[in-house]
């Protein structure tokens, strides 16, 4: 259960990755939010269930484009 007040996202949920961080370890490309959601560096994930989602990176593309639309 998450202390948190609000409660983080569930792990299952798309904004998943807005829970808090309990666990940070930088120097090996990972942290662990409360939700029980493993975030790499390269922004795949890994969930409790052992899911694996693909790493994506929505933001780097959307300020690419506004950058390219704008220059």
């Amino acid at each position: 259960m998450c202390p948190h007040d609000p409660p983080c996202p569930p792990a299952y949920e798309l904004d998943r990755e807005a829970a808090h961080t309990i666990a940070c370890h930088p120097e090996q490309g990972w942290s662990l939010l409360c939700n029980g959601v493993v975030i790499f560096e390269d922004t795949g994930e890994l969930l409790p269930d052992g899911q694996v989602i693909a790493p994506h990176r929505p933001m780097v593309r959307r300020l690419r484009q506004r950058h390219l639309t704008h220059a």
